[in-house]
């Protein structure tokens, strides 16, 4: 489903500029995430969860870890974060709320972290 290829590219995009540019495509204006670890509201405060996640992160990438489940105005899928081609170091699964076209919530769970 390519509105979820790029909702992770939101989360793999650095530059500031590009990746503001897609999340407001991706996107509703009051869009929220959700997860054990953060709970924000707001394509700003989107942004400013995924700059923090890159910092921690650095040099890591999100990927699709099969197909996305969809019907209806939702989307489930599994990701994994890691170095590209290798092993993942974190390994989780988000269920995505669409409203007209974007993405309006995203309920997040991990399934993997480091220890």
């Amino acid at each position: 489903m390519e509105l979820i290829e790029k909702y992770l590219a939101t989360w793999n995009t650095t530059d500031p500029t590009a990746r503001r540019a897609l999340i407001d495509e991706v996107w509703t204006v009051d869009g929220s995430y959700t997860d054990p670890l953060a709970a924000v509201a707001g394509r700003d405060a989107i942004d400013a969860l995924i700059a923090a996640v890159q910092q921690q992160f650095a040099g890591l990438e999100f990927r699709l870890a099969g197909p996305v489940d969809a019907h209806h105005d939702l989307a489930r899928f599994t990701w994994h974060l890691g170095p590209d081609g290798a092993e993942p170091i974190v390994i989780g699964f988000d269920v995505a709320v669409i409203a007209d076209g974007r993405i309006a919530k995203v309920h997040g769970f991990l399934d993997r972290v480091p220890a």
